[in-house]
């Protein structure tokens, strides 16, 4: 058992740390505040490739292992977690249409998504329907060589962006289980019908946007059916949220890592009674309890990166790792917070916005309560075991 990065590895994470203290973490502060686009931060992002981490190579990506995968939006969210997010549900979608995806249907995206010509995300939730998406009510009606979209989809990350934007509709809304008569359509930008009608307001998370869209008749051909079978569109898309999960997990890392460097520096440089505080206990145990739980949500997220590498199936594994490293994120930001005591309440520290970052770590990609129910299960029924 190797607990350490491989040279490929640590160059890669070295690059991406050299990108992330040059070009996001001077300006993430005010950008947020203004509500500025990080356009700048796209494009470097661009340069680096990563907008093909999830792409095969033969299709001009990076074909990133797992772990590197993780590293990258360790990295990133350390600057500022919403950048992450650009490229979270960019990859997800790359992810999904690699491994699902027709062989045109791949020859057509994948090479302009890898160099982030292309940008894309996943429409899957509803206004009624979030962690349950066999509850959507999106539907697909088949009408000849097309099929006419109508519905709403919420938090559409990279929803201005998206070309193509994969829709989870219901191609048979009368099937039972209910995920039988699901499918995915992809779905170009400029197709009519399709419209971003707002942004939606949010606590934290800034810098990308998170929309709702309105699909109204929107007719695709049938040959933008992800994979050309229908009723496999709950399956595409579950498969997808493994690496999804992976990359919650190591944004949480990312948070963790960044409360911890705040802790730490302030502990050092500010005095009270005549000393640095990190002098006094009630501090250094703070600060140990930071360095504990980054640590080990850190380790968890590997482990998981490095299973799903071993090729096996591997929803449990990401989805404790998405749960420990997650509640991880918020108390160590939670701590990070206490320690710089009202400076930590202030937009003038950084502690501030990880505080309003971490806890959609929880949320997103399914929320820590139902991956808990899904990995008793596995556990349970013995499709998982620890040992």
């Amino acid at each position: 058992m190797d607990f350490t990065l491989n040279d490929e590895q640590r160059l890669f994470r070295d690059t991406l740390r050299d990108f992330v203290d040059r070009e996001i973490v001077p300006v993430a502060r005010d950008w947020e505040a203004s509500g500025r686009y990080p356009t700048e931060i796209v494009e470097g992002m661009k340069q680096l490739g990563l907008f093909g981490l999830a792409v095969p190579e033969e299709h001009g990506g990076l074909g990133a292992d797992t772990v590197s995968f993780a590293l990258a939006f360790e990295e990133i969210s350390r600057g500022w977690m919403g950048i992450a997010g650009i490229l979270g549900s960019h990859s997800v979608s790359c992810f999904m249409l690699a491994r699902h995806g027709t062989e045109e249907q791949k020859a057509k995206y994948l090479p302009e998504l890898a160099t982030g010509q292309r940008r894309t995300g996943i429409a899957l939730t509803e206004p009624g329907a979030g962690t349950d998406l066999q509850g959507i009510l999106t539907t697909a009606r088949r009408d000849g060589d097309d099929y006419v979209i109508n519905g709403t989809k919420m938090w559409i990350t990279n929803a201005r962006h998206a070309d193509p934007l994969p829709v989870l509709v219901k191609t048979d809304p009368g099937a039972s289980p209910a995920h039988r008569g699901m499918s995915i359509l992809l779905v170009d930008a400029d197709t009519p019908g399709l419209e971003v009608t707002r942004d939606i307001g949010k606590l934290g998370y800034k810098g990308t946007e998170s929309c709702e869209v309105v699909l109204t008749d929107v007719r695709v051909p049938s040959s933008q059916l992800l994979g050309g079978v229908e009723g496999r569109g709950m399956q595409q898309a579950l498969s997808s949220l493994e690496t999804g999960r992976i990359n919650i997990a190591a944004r949480s890392v990312g948070i963790a890592q960044r409360a911890y460097e705040e802790a730490l520096g302030y502990a050092r440089d500010r005095t009270a009674f005549g000393q640095p505080i990190g002098d006094f206990q009630a501090v250094q145990l703070r600060i140990a309890e930071i360095a504990v739980r980054l640590q080990s949500a850190r380790l968890m997220t590997y482990w998981a990166a490095s299973r799903m590498d071993d090729g096996v199936r591997m929803d449990t594994e990401s989805g404790m790792a998405k749960i420990f490293a997650s509640e991880q994120a918020l108390a160590c930001a939670t701590d990070a917070m206490r320690i710089h005591g009202g400076y930590g309440y202030s937009t003038e520290f950084e502690v501030e916005r990880l505080y309003r970052d971490a806890p959609l770590m929880s949320i997103g990609e399914g929320t820590n309560d139902v991956l808990r129910g899904v990995v008793a299960k596995a556990l349970l029924a013995g499709k998982a075991t620890l040992r």
